[in-house]
């Protein structure tokens, strides 16, 4: 499983890119792979407020439905308008194709890098 080093990540599996004044965000390839096929996202409308914890919208798998939440403080200026007919570039390419939104604002002090995401992993697999 690959984990970028150059994103940040959340405990709730959330990751990070910042990208000058914006932040991009997405899921993980652990949580995809925890979802399963996903077959339905609902993303937020472009323009809403988000304080870092604010529920952003929900993955809808074969599994189960699962909220993701705001990894950064901000407005949202963009959503991935491709994952309403391809929901399962969240499987195929979390970290590319399958990010979720982009909040103009700052991203949360709490988040991990990658080296302590991944020691996070693996102590929860225990």
């Amino acid at each position: 499983m690959s984990i970028p080093t150059n994103l940040l990540y959340s405990k709730n599996h959330e990751w990070a890119r910042v990208e000058g004044d914006s932040v991009v965000i997405g899921i993980s390839h652990y949580a995809q792979d925890q979802l399963g096929e996903v077959v339905y996202v609902e993303l937020p409308d472009t323009g809403a407020a988000m304080d870092a914890g604010d529920e952003l919208g929900t993955l809808e798998s074969v599994k189960a439905v699962s909220e993701f939440t705001s990894v950064a403080s901000g407005e949202v200026v963009e959503v991935n308008e491709k994952l309403a007919d391809e929901p399962n570039l969240v499987n195929e390419s979390p970290y590319e194709n399958g990010w979720l939104v982009k909040i103009a604002g700052s991203v949360d002090e709490g988040l991990m890098d990658a080296a302590a995401y991944e020691a996070f992993l693996e102590a929860e697999s225990h």
